[in-house]
């Protein structure tokens, strides 16, 4: 719905929440304890033309009680999955306040691990590993959208990828290879096809699983004559080994990594000795869905 209070200006769409709410939960489960490491973003939209436009906030649920609400529902049911917690933060908001209509959570989960060797089951180190991410919608009636992912999952091939055959204009300088480290750092969403709220809680972790090696293995297995064939058989892969997704977006920054040239020194360098170049990188860009899964544009954003 559009709003305007001049002829000239029309205030379009519109949301506001708490931005980045550190949370850390441990379930003191006996001797053993669970640790959740997150960063909950909140983003409410709905009835909020007045405040916009004449700067009453009668339908404004401050964005420090969102963030109280973060703190207070871990207290109260704890945090299994993410995907769980993010579910329940949506209809929390929905059912707070009648001039809400529409609740985005937004959740990167930080690892940590069980220090190995150690007797105590409570001592955890910090993972190396990628963020686990999620984002829900759901609006009052009812209808909700899962988008689980993952980000800076760092992989690389030392062998098994080339490329070669492609355009030439006058500014090619690059050279064709048969045998190039590919490497690059997935960041992967994918949307499930059931409604949120009849998937199985205990299901995410193990979805999550499912997905995160698929993309793995898919890089790994793949002989590459580019990194867009590379990335459609990661989502292919995917796709292909859980029903429960409908689409999946992937970002894929190619990380360079250049033989170096030892002739000065009177060496050679057979592909051993590289240098690995941040800037600037081929950022390669795709989304797969199920064939006849309905798009959702809106679930992503």
């Amino acid at each position: 719905m559009l709003y305007q209070r001049s002829s000239s200006v029309v205030l379009g769409p519109a949301r506001y929440g708490k931005a980045e709410v550190r949370i850390v939960h441990v379930s003191r489960n006996g001797a053993e304890h669970a640790l959740k490491d997150l960063a909950v973003s909140v983003a409410l939209s709905g009835d909020q033309a007045d405040t916009h436009l004449t700067g009453d906030n009668a339908k404004v649920l401050t964005t420090d009680a969102q963030k109280n609400a973060v703190y207070a529902l871990a207290r109260q049911h704890g945090v299994a999955t993410a995907e769980e917690f993010a579910l329940l933060l949506t209809r929390h908001f929905l059912s707070t306040c009648p001039y809400i209509g529409h609740a985005r959570i937004a959740v990167e989960e930080y690892a940590w691990d069980r220090i190995p060797g150690a007797e105590s089951r409570h001592s955890f180190v910090r993972g190396g590993r990628e963020v686990r991410t999620v984002l829900v919608h759901a609006d009052a009636d009812g209808r909700s959208t899962v988008v689980s992912g993952l980000k800076d999952l760092v992989v690389l091939n030392t062998a098994g990828s080339e490329f070669h055959g492609f355009y030439k204009d006058e500014y090619t300088t690059l050279a064709e290879t048969t045998d190039r480290v590919l490497a690059t750092a997935v960041d992967a969403r994918w949307r499930h096809t059931d409604s949120a709220e009849s998937a199985p809680e205990a299901d995410w972790d193990k979805s999550y699983a499912r997905a995160r090696a698929a993309l793995m293995t898919a890089f790994a297995d793949t002989h590459s004559l580019s990194l867009q064939q590379t990335l459609y058989a990661m989502g292919e892969r995917l796709l292909s080994q859980d029903d429960r997704v409908a689409e999946v977006r992937l970002v894929l920054p190619n990380r360079h990594h250049f033989a170096v040239d030892l002739a000065p020194f009177g060496l050679t360098n057979e592909n051993e000795v590289f240098y690995a170049a941040d800037r600037p990188y081929g950022l390669i860009e795709g989304t797969l869905s199920r064939a006849g899964a309905p798009p959702d544009p809106g679930a992503w954003e």
